[in-house]
């Protein structure tokens, strides 16, 4: 047997937390002496103070652990429920880190504030370009990420499955969606009939007269300030926007910090 020190010690958990948990009935000892009233434990119990510990992370009350150890809960039902919370956690965490990311962009922005873009911005006309697209609506801008990364795995999937190589660089297009949101079209550029298969389209985007473009290098979580950059070139050099800016995916490398992208927002001259 294990003296509650010892116990403690091989769970990983604490002396007064065995005690609380005597208390209430969700792990006795396996033998109190009775004079000197030391708790000792036996090996077996570690597999219940594993499944208290796990039923606890998935955030039940100790009140419900109790019910639900006293119910036996399987080994694959556990398995089960922890595989479930360990999926919440990571989305949770993604989530947290997409929105550090925004809030670090949006510092960015308010720290550049007051200095004006000049060589970074060019003007120029954009051709045609046939991409083959997906499209799904994402409820705001926040929400944007989320929904492009399975839109173009996607995508490519179906386009390796079509037999149909990529000639060219990855091409997004947002507009505004007929209910709210935003629609976004994630494309890549082809060499293939126009055509639509199960929501894949083989499109001609059309040719853009004039388009302010400018080079983003980094994640597309940390955009904003290039956006802004933007933004700020078109107010103070006598135009206006008439669009959504196009990205043109130039390189896409495992770590997202050393993508570079495109953006390309139609401009006419503000009268």
């Amino acid at each position: 047997m294990f003296t509650i020190g010892d116990f403690a010690r091989h769970g990983r958990v604490s002396v007064r937390m065995l005690r609380h948990y005597d208390a209430t009935g969700l792990l006795r000892p396996a033998h109190v002496d009775p004079a000197t009233g030391y708790r000792y434990y036996t090996a077996a119990q570690l597999a219940r103070l594993n499944r208290v510990i796990a039923l606890k992370d998935l955030g039940f009350t100790l009140r419900q652990v109790q019910l639900i150890l006293d119910e036996k809960v399987t080994t694959e039902e556990l398995r089960a429920m922890l595989r479930l919370r360990r999926a919440e956690l990571e989305a949770a965490m993604t989530a947290a880190a997409a929105r550090l990311a925004q809030v670090e962009a949006r510092l960015r922005s308010i720290e550049s504030e007051g200095q004006m873009p000049s060589s970074d911005v060019v003007l120029k006309s954009l051709p045609s370009v046939r991409v083959a697209e997906l499209t799904g609506v994402a409820p705001d801008f926040d929400a944007i990420g989320p929904v492009v990364q399975p839109l173009y795995d996607e995508l490519f999937r179906r386009l390796e499955a079509a037999g149909i190589a990529p000639s060219g660089p990855g091409v997004t297009c947002y507009e505004d969606a007929p209910d709210g949101g935003i629609l976004i079209h994630a494309g890549v550029e082809v060499s293939a009939p126009l055509g639509e298969d199960d929501g894949l389209r083989i499109v001609d985007l059309p040719p853009v007269e004039q388009a302010a473009t400018v080079m983003h290098r980094g994640s597309m979580d940390a955009v904003l300030p290039t956006v802004q950059t933007l933004g700020r070139w078109i107010d103070a050099n006598g135009y206006r926007s008439i669009g959504y800016p196009r990205e043109i995916n130039l390189e896409c490398p495992d770590d997202h910090d050393e993508w570079v992208t495109e953006l390309q927002e139609p401009v006419t001259v503000r009268g």
